[in-house]
């Protein structure tokens, strides 16, 4: 009789359990910034209980919403060690509990240091990289099943496959990774680059598990790398089990239901544009797979804050890229990145701003000049350099300079720094999972890879190279994005070129990552490069000369873009060149004489030290 009666209060548990399908965050740490944590409860009519915690920890606040199957229920954590609490629910008549466990923290984990410009970012798509665990492939739970035959479809990529080739990144001079989301997405088809989460507290099962995210983190942090989370705080996918029952209507935009988003980030800040248009540009929904979140909603804000957190403490981030930052509410992202450097103080993020004004991208930077004349501060510490991507895209065929074209659009570029907060903390890049190939646009020319290359390693800013460009990967944006989102090869079981290991590489592959090599390892311990003062000249017949220097030490860089040899007066760069006699080319290993003119072949760059 009595193992009846214990299997009938056994049941009658469960089932009451069974009332809580979620609660988000899963667990909290111990001695955060923000010690009062707000979690989620859902499950069937779960707002009809009333709630307590154990262990005397206050509850400072209950929220419902007009949907019964949420409950906010809002602890103080201050002061609390590291231990199981248990939440209470009671009807009256029945009553169940939930645990709820504050971690312990890592030492210093507020201060961690994150990217900066003495970083080379690679950025990745993971279902593209490499097939470290081909069991994962297809997950039952999920919609979309692998097929690597379709070029939108799932290839197989995952996290261990970046784990397995994390000494190919670091040999080639990256110290940090980018990788696109890996959340949850489970959409029907396309879900392959995941910007479409359904489930933003678990990693893909096709590419893992959580823990083994986790375990990137710690093999990149054992190799002096850093991993860099790619955030979405603008929109997630149709499939969200959130969207599917939503706490509350304006948890998403509704117009109701769907409206396009007009994509004009210019609305943002426009004092003559009409408030409509900024609406349809904010909360408009990305395309229609994408609702759109509402951050000006203070449960939708507080719920991305502690869950960019959580991702932060739980897997030991270094660094977050934000997509789409300025389509999200402005005042909305300005608090979120706020609370993410409140809780981390050097912790960098990098915001999606495309824009092609110099102006404009500034503007979403933190203390911007330009923003500050609207009394708007975004807090992001970094942004994207899409202007100079611009010119990276097109300068290169540009053989015969004139008063606008050629080398002069860098030097144009640069000029406008003065618009920018802190221009040594920008992202720059040739191309990345969005543009068109940087070896497509120019018909894989290796002297036109090796200008480029130039350029990115030496300039102010932070570099972020595209996987696949190292060994000489294209692709046509104009086939769709697939095409410029191809497999690495190497990658998978089967692959006949294994670009992965020098002696797979084709020489044309090996060409390529040879040079890329020597310019990125040789950049990494260049403080004069990653923090010294950029003084350049207008350029003269296509040939652009600029200098990085600091008490230390002289880097001048001469790229030539003519077809033509160009002969140099050097008497031109006197202020900068000094006293200086000699210039060690560190491109070909020779030393050149700076005393009177500095011979420089067509198409070609120089990197010199001054000695």
């Amino acid at each position: 009789m009595k193992k009846i009666i214990f299997s009938l209060i056994t049941l009658f548990t469960l089932s009451l359990s069974a009332q809580i399908d979620r609660m988000e965050p899963p667990f909290w740490y111990e001695g955060m910034n923000k010690s009062e944590v707000q979690v989620l409860f859902y499950g069937k009519n779960i707002a009809q209980n009333s709630v307590q915690v154990s262990n005397n920890v206050v509850i400072t606040n209950v929220t419902k919403t007009e949907n019964p199957n949420y409950l906010f229920v809002t602890i103080d954590t201050k002061n609390i060690k590291a231990q199981d609490l248990q939440f209470t629910f009671s009807n009256g008549k029945k009553s169940f509990k939930r645990n709820f466990e504050i971690k312990k923290r890592r030492p210093n984990s507020a201060i961690r240091k994150s990217f900066d410009a003495s970083d080379v970012m690679y950025l990745l798509m993971p279902d593209r990289f490499a097939n470290g665990n081909p069991n994962n492939d297809s997950s039952p739970e999920l919609q979309e099943k692998a097929n690597r035959s379709l070029p939108g479809g799932r290839h197989g990529g995952d996290i261990q496959g970046i784990i397995n080739n994390l000494d190919y990144i670091k040999e080639l001079g990256a110290t940090a990774i980018w990788s696109t989301p890996m959340c949850e997405d489970n959409d029907k088809g396309y879900s392959y680059h995941t910007y479409g989460q359904s489930d933003v507290y678990r990693i893909d099962p096709r590419y893992g598990t959580n823990e083994e995210y986790k375990k990137l983190a710690d093999e990149m942090h054992k190799r002096g790398m850093k991993l860099i989370k790619d955030y979405v705080t603008n929109h997630w996918g149709a499939e969200h089990w959130m969207f599917k029952d939503m706490p509350t209507y304006d948890w998403f935009h509704q117009f109701p239901g769907y409206a396009q988003s007009n994509y004009r980030m210019t609305t943002q800040y426009d004092i003559n544009g009409s408030k409509r248009d900024a609406k349809y540009c904010m909360d408009g929904w990305f395309v229609p797979s994408m609702p759109d979140l509402n951050q000006s909603n203070p449960l939708v804000l507080n719920y991305l804050i502690q869950n960019a957190i959580w991702w932060i403490e739980y897997a030991d981030l270094d660094g977050f890229r934000v997509d789409t930052y300025s389509y999200n509410d402005k005042e909305g992202i300005a608090k979120w990145t706020k609370a993410i450097t409140d809780e981390y103080p050097y912790f960098n993020i990098v915001g999606e701003v495309w824009m092609h004004d110099q102006a404009q991208i500034s503007y979403w930077q933190k203390d911007s000049p330009i923003a500050k004349i609207q009394s708007y501060n975004s807090n992001c510490p970094s942004v994207m350099d899409f202007t100079l991507h611009d010119v990276f895209g097109n300068v290169f065929n540009e053989d015969r300079a004139d008063w606008s074209n050629g080398m002069i659009k860098f030097y144009e570029n640069f000029v406008n720094d003065f618009l920018y907060a802190d221009s040594n903390n920008l992202l720059i890049f040739l191309e990345n999972h969005d543009t068109g190939r940087f070896n497509h646009i120019y018909q894989n020319d290796f002297k036109k890879y090796q200008l480029g290359m130039t350029i990115m390693a030496t300039m102010r800013g932070i570099p972020q190279l595209y996987y696949g460009s190292e060994i000489g990967m294209a692709g046509d944006k104009g086939k769709g994005d697939a095409d410029i989102r191809q497999d690495f090869p190497g990658g998978w079981e089967g692959d006949v070129n294994n670009a992965f290991l020098a002696s797979g590489r084709t020489a044309e592959q090996a060409k390529y990552f040879d040079f890329s090599k020597k310019v990125l390892n040789w950049r990494k311990n260049k403080e004069v490069i990653h923090t010294g003062k950029l003084t350049h000249y207008i350029p003269e017949n296509n040939v652009y000369v600029y200098f990085r220097h600091n008490d230390k030490e002289t880097v001048m860089v001469v790229i030539n873009n003519a077809t033509d040899t160009q002969n140099l007066n050097l008497i031109r760069f006197q202020e900068n060149i000094k006293s200086f006699t000699l210039g060690n080319d560190i491109l070909s290993g020779k030393t050149v004489d700076l005393k009177n003119e500095l011979s420089i072949e067509g198409k070609t760059s120089m990197i010199l030290e001054l000695k």
